[in-house]
């Protein structure tokens, strides 16, 4: 299978769960204040479940960007990690509808947290196919940043049954973390268009 297909697939996944999760945002019952007050709690949850998604969706393409052959084990972990992202629609709906409650919060959390190791195996099974000397592997270096991420949802996750609004700040925190394109990617990406020939 060649890298620009894999990428056409999965950037239909992801444009599909977003399209599921904005469809959960329900027209208020009401033409006052009130009426948007009671679709606040979803609203929220969708904003920041689209930046985790597009987050995902941005460093997607720049990791691919390094990869030069897709191998079975690549196929297999990229649907590994669409899967888990697909599941962001539903606890994300379960999150808002019932007001940041401590057990969706914590199930949002788990969600995140597996998202967050699928992409750790796409990293590796990436790696692995190309080697020692692929460029994934000198961009990602140590992921103190993975891994300080993984920590961090963990934290979230049992902390939401204690005072759910932390748990929601440590969520919000690891997307701000996020939130810029992945440095480590993109400098790689600038060496490889250097490294190109240009025709003229």
């Amino acid at each position: 299978m060649s890298k620009g297909r894999l990428e056409a697939f999965s950037d239909g996944v992801i444009a599909i769960l977003i399209t599921i999760m904005v469809l959960e945002l329900k027209v208020p019952h009401g033409a006052d204040l009130a009426a948007l007050r009671e679709a606040l709690p979803v609203f929220c949850t969708y904003v920041m479940s689209f930046i985790y998604i597009g987050i995902y969706w941005n460093n997607h393409h720049h990791m691919l960007h390094l990869a030069s052959r897709v191998s079975g084990g690549v196929l297999w972990a990229n649907l590994h990690l669409l899967f888990w992202l697909s599941l962001i629609s539903f606890t994300t709906g379960w999150m808002g509808e019932n007001h940041f409650a401590p057990l969706p919060t914590a199930a949002y959390g788990v969600n995140l947290f597996l998202c967050g190791v699928a992409w750790l195996i796409l990293q590796k099974t990436i790696i692995s196919a190309h080697g020692d000397r692929g460029r994934l592997r000198e961009a990602i270096g140590a992921d103190y940043k993975g891994k300080a991420s993984a920590v961090l949802y963990l934290a979230a996750i049992g902390i939401a049954f204690i005072t759910r609004w932390v748990s929601l700040g440590i969520y919000v925190a690891v997307a701000l973390m996020w939130l810029v394109p992945d440095r480590r990617f993109e400098r790689e990406v600038e060496a490889v268009g250097a490294a190109q020939p240009r025709n003229g």
